[in-house]
């Protein structure tokens, strides 16, 4: 079995060791006897919607996003939908998140349509959430605790025949006010969660990887995945969860 992996815009979307998700699912699968190649797609570069089975987009500033907007408008945008309606999965990490959305709206009023992929928008506020953060993600993202770090002004709400991907235990999530953390839709998993977010959430790699190997191979894949030896991930899971739990 093999899995190919697109890394969109990684030398502009890569705030807080979000490449470390790339490394985590490479080396998840390496240690299974997965093959897995993992392609880089930035400024310029072409985007088919066929050309990986997992997409991954990290985290930018309001300013990479808008210098991004240009080069989504030249066919990567209706790559990025085409991909998502054919359940491709995704993993979206904040700003890689919202760009997944309709719009992000500034705290002053300056709106910036994006792909659209999703039903969800975001509007920016004048102060930050900012921490340590965990949550619990819904049956539908695999069930499981998540600790990671999150930090953005814009409160993202979602629209209709968007789920959560879980419920806040600790933190803000998708804007503080709802309890509601990230976002499924099809094969998109979107979270706020920067640290990175899968070396400390194994469970959550796991869920990510096998869902990916279910779309592409069906009843030829089991379901199940080999057991790894995730004691040092699981501390630092555990020592996080723990500190966020007092």
């Amino acid at each position: 079995m093999e899995l190919r992996i697109c890394h969109l815009y990684p030398d502009l979307l890569n705030l807080y060791g979000d490449r470390g998700n790339i490394i985590a699912l490479s080396r998840r699968c390496e240690a299974r006897g997965i093959a897995v190649a993992v392609e880089e797609c930035s400024v310029g570069e072409a985007v088919r919607a066929d050309s990986a089975d997992i997409f991954f987009i990290g985290g930018g500033q309001d300013f990479e996003q808008e210098v991004l907007l240009a080069d989504l408008a030249t066919g990567k945008s209706e790559a990025i939908r085409t991909a998502i309606e054919d359940e491709r999965i995704f993993l979206a990490i904040c700003g890689g998140y919202q760009l997944l959305g309709q719009y992000y709206r500034t705290w002053d009023g300056i709106q910036m349509d994006f792909v659209g992929a999703l039903d969800l928008h975001t509007v920016g506020s004048q102060e930050r959430m900012i921490g340590n953060y965990m949550f619990e993600t819904s049956a539908l993202s695999g069930g499981s605790t998540v600790v990671g770090f999150e930090n953005h002004s814009g409160k993202t709400y979602l629209g209709e025949g968007v789920e959560p991907m879980g419920r806040v235990l600790a933190g803000y999530g998708n804007n503080g006010e709802d309890g509601t953390e990230g976002a499924r839709y099809r094969g998109v998993f979107g979270t706020y969660s920067h640290g990175s977010l899968l070396p400390k959430n194994p469970e959550l790699a796991d869920f990510i990887l096998a869902s990916a190997l279910k779309r592409k191979y069906g009843e030829d894949f089991s379901g199940e995945l080999a057991p790894l030896d995730d004691s040092f991930e699981r501390a630092a899971h555990s020592y996080m969860a723990a500190r966020l739990s007092v």
